[in-house]
């Protein structure tokens, strides 16, 4: 490796050439789907690439162009105006008229571009000179013009998967040329599993951490060989790497402290316990989908609204993602460790279900049957049936629509923080 290329940061340097190195997507490019089968028709449409950083937009696009045998052109929607756009548009069309050669324009962070800039791009995207391919980490439906949109596929890219990122460590870790390989250097699988840990499925922080980690490790090395251990990890990341089994007994632990903590109104425990399973990698949703059982379980009718904040929380952290989605996720918590709590939904179900499970399909009262033939109504279904909204208070006094053999039971007892009223029947 050359003086100059070692200057390089490491992730620039193992950027995939190929299809053959590129890890992940597999949605998009494994056989038969969407960019494999374009390419193998050499006819690229113009795409917008949706998805977080560091899952691969910029690299994937370079390599979309290489495999169309597309000339690629690289312009950034935070430094570049209109006048950029019609220079590339012109040289575009200069290689299209002399060399039939197609041009990918790639417009990296798309969502920047303001309406004129977009406007500017059209008429070329839609006559062909430029195989548009734009990146953006923001919901394109609401970023890019629907005029623009609409002439552009639009693509999902998913952050790494922990296989892929170990995929993409490791081949660092091995590349004599390009990555850390020449150096004698070994990665400690502890270190290894905390840098996949903390970078979240982001394949160019993972190889800036691991770059720092490594010089890191050189430093204090006496030896030949110098070994990355999870310190170093901690020294590039300026941050510790939190203790989280996500499949053993420190997961449940943490959870299960989450949860208490809401239940015991400690808004601050919960949330100290909610970033404790974040920073250690927990799939949000799953934190999302606990604090919406929450709601129903703890909570329930003593604030109805604590649901549609704990749902709310969800939706809004599908539509942001990470990492401004903690901020809903907080909100949320917070909100539901200092709402008025009842179990009520709970213990109501589970009485309830015990009857059934004991007594079977009971049926119900022939006067709350529906008789829609004479046959049924000969039958006694409907006959007796009184309508509550004929009755003052929309009530009917000493009515009872269970089963006759579960005549009385009682299974809903509010909790003294229910603030809907039970109606009183005559038997209470």
């Amino acid at each position: 490796m050359s003086a100059a290329s070692t200057l390089r940061p490491l992730a620039e340097r193992m950027r995939p050439k190929s299809l053959d190195e590129f890890v992940g997507q597999r949605h998009l490019l494994g056989p038969g789907k969407i960019l494999s089968t374009a390419l193998s028709r050499k006819r690229l449409p113009s795409l917008i690439l949706w998805g977080p950083p560091g899952c691969g937009k910029t690299t994937l696009a370079r390599i979309l162009a290489t495999e169309a045998g597309a000339q690629f052109h690289p312009l950034s929607a935070v430094d570049s105006g209109v006048r950029d756009i019609r220079d590339a548009v012109s040289q575009a069309d200069d290689l299209r008229q002399m060399l039939r050669q197609p041009t990918v324009l790639f417009v990296d962070e798309i969502h920047r571009f303001n309406k004129a800039q977009q406007d500017a791009l059209l008429p070329h995207v839609e006559n062909g000179t430029v195989i548009l391919v734009g990146a953006t980490t923001e919901n394109p439906s609401f970023e890019v013009n629907s005029a623009l949109l609409s002439r552009c596929k639009t693509l999902i890219l998913e952050s790494l998967a922990d296989e892929h990122l170990g995929e993409v460590i490791d081949g660092a870790m091995e590349d004599e040329e390009r990555g850390l390989g020449a150096r004698s250097l070994h990665l400690h699988e502890d270190a290894r599993s905390a840098i996949i840990k903390a970078c979240d499925g982001d394949a160019r922080t993972a190889l800036n951490t691991l770059e720092l980690a490594a010089t890191s490790a050189e430093d204090r090395c006496e030896g030949d060989l110098a070994t990355i251990t999870t310190d170093d990890v901690e020294e590039a990341l300026q941050r510790r790497v939190i203790r989280y089994d996500k499949a053993g007994e420190e997961h449940y632990n943490v959870v299960s402290a989450f949860i208490k903590s809401m239940r015991g109104s400690d808004a601050d425990a919960a949330t100290y316990y909610m970033v404790r399973m974040l920073e250690g990698g927990e799939d949000p949703l799953f934190i999302l989908r606990r604090m919406v059982i929450f709601a129903s379980e703890d909570i329930g009718n003593a604030d109805p609204s604590a649901l549609r904040v704990a749902l709310d929380a969800t939706e809004s952290f599908r539509f942001i993602g990470l990492p401004e989605g903690v901020l809903p996720m907080t909100q949320a918590a917070v909100y539901l460790a200092c709402a008025p709590k009842s179990n009520s939904a709970l213990t109501t179900y589970a009485a309830a279900r015990k009857d059934v499970l004991e007594h079977g399909a009971l049926a119900p009262p022939k006067k709350i049957l529906n008789a829609p033939t004479k046959m049924h109504q000969r039958l006694g279904h409907g006959r007796g049936y009184k309508y509550p909204h004929n009755f003052s208070g929309n009530y009917v006094a000493g009515e009872d629509y269970l089963p006759d053999e579960l005549r009385g039971r009682r299974y809903y007892e509010p909790g003294e923080n229910e603030s809907i009223p039970r109606p009183t029947r005559d038997d209470e």
